[in-house]
């Protein structure tokens, strides 16, 4: 089944294939480079106990050698020809990518597929790379600013399987065997739950012809991930490092990505701590002098959603900043944003979009992450006119509705006290 659509900048293709794997491509004509992902809709939130850390170690471990090609083989395919090869592990999604030149279309492929289906993962491989992915384990909790969204994502889902580190702990790890390794991959690396997505000077039927011959994948689907919900109370979690800088996040619940209310998000997320002319930031930073880094964030997923905020902070100034923080949002609520800051607000987001769709490989992603969150392509143009219906009056309704203290998540990373907060949260 093949399905078309075109807008302004690109032809967008979808075809599924007898199996139930998805290839969706965008023709970008301006181009000569290709974007080319294959995206296995399994990440940390499918995990369940001791199994947690374990899609992130495949990632490496597909990367360790194939029945073609040992690790220095991969590496150099696409490398030798000024191109790219890498991966990333999400709580809901593991990739693989390539950048390359578009004449080199049939290696990227071959070598993905090689990755992707004809891995070895040797039992000495697994040992070896134990002790690369515990480095990296380690390498992120020696940077607060990465540890402290771990500790707010534990501390926002709790025992949920999206408050999990997408690297596991170092115990999981150590214990992990070539067994653990191929039981996950036959359980979840299926081909109805990979999309293989495409960007740039690409040609959709060659593609596709390409992928019918080149990869091989057990048929069926993996199982579904834990249900997420709403948060139902309040959350504070302190702990106590050396650091000589605070890290706080806090954050609340909101609608999961496939909601239509999602750009209204966005644009309160924008307004508040969207960058340097931002509310958060020149209130906090340039206003007040308490803070380096704060800004706010968003994480959509199929069935849940956070809006919250960072800052990192000296110890002392942490009440005083977290209270500017707390009065920003509690402001968003009484008040509406009047026709200029609006027209300012829906310009800067109309000009990210944009500038957005200038990499083929953010096209890229943004082709995938549609197709398995909702299951359809959305232009840029059908984004610019969502943007535009955004109100003053649904950004207030927004803040009201998601804003709420008696159910907000607080992490606080550094030499704090317990009850630094006291009497502000």
């Amino acid at each position: 089944m093949t399905r078309q659509a075109a807008d302004k900048s690109g032809i967008y293709r979808k075809t599924i294939l007898r199996n139930g794997l998805r290839i969706v491509t965008e023709q970008i004509p301006s181009v000569r480079s290709v974007a080319l992902g294959v995206w296995i809709d399994v990440g940390s939130r499918h995990e369940q106990g001791t199994e947690n850390g374990l899609c992130h170690f495949i990632e490496h471990m597909l990367f360790k050698g194939t029945r073609k090609r040992d690790a220095r083989e991969l590496a150099a395919a696409l490398e030798s020809l000024g191109g790219s090869l890498n991966g990333f592990t999400s709580r809901e999604q593991t990739c693989f990518y390539a950048r390359f030149l578009d004449e080199h279309l049939p290696t990227a492929v071959d070598v993905l597929a090689d990755l992707a289906c004809n891995s070895t993962i040797t039992a000495e491989h697994v040992e070896r790379e134990k002790k690369v992915v515990l480095e990296e384990i380690k390498e992120a909790l020696d940077n607060p600013s990465d540890k402290i969204h771990d500790i707010f994502a534990q501390t926002f889902w709790g025992h949920h399987p999206l408050g999990q580190p997408i690297m596991g702990p170092p115990k999981n790890i150590l214990a992990l065997s070539r067994p653990d390794v191929l039981r996950f991959m036959k359980e979840h690396y299926r081909a109805g739950s990979v999309v293989i997505a495409a960007s740039g000077s690409i040609s959709h039927d060659k593609l596709v012809r390409l992928v019918k011959d080149k990869f091989r994948f057990v048929s069926g689907v993996s199982n579904s991930a834990q249900m997420a919900g709403y948060r139902a109370d309040k959350t504070v979690k302190l702990e106590r490092s050396r650091g000589k800088q605070t890290h706080l996040c806090l954050g609340f619940s909101t609608p999961p990505y496939s909601r239509p209310e999602k750009m209204t998000i966005l644009a309160l997320s924008s307004f508040l701590g969207g960058g340097m002319s931002s509310v958060l930031f020149q209130k906090i930073r340039e206003d007040r002098g308490l803070a380096y880094a704060v800004y706010s964030f968003n994480d959509f997923y199929r069935d849940a959603g956070v809006f919250g905020v960072y800052l990192g902070t000296d110890s002392e100034n942490l009440p005083k900043a977290t209270e500017l923080v707390l009065t920003e949002l509690r402001r968003m609520k009484r008040r509406k944003l009047t026709p200029a800051q609006l027209k300012t607000l829906k310009s800067q987001m109309k000009g990210h979009l944009i500038l957005s769709q200038e990499s083929p490989n953010g096209r890229m992603n943004r082709l995938a992450r549609q197709e398995l969150m909702v299951g359809r392509f959305q232009t840029v143009q059908e984004m610019i006119k969502e943007i535009e219906r955004v109100s003053s009056t649904g950004v207030c309704e927004m803040a009201n509705r998601i804003l709420d203290e008696s159910k907000v998540a607080v992490a606080v990373l550094g030499p704090v006290q317990k009850g630094a907060l006291s009497g502000v949260i």
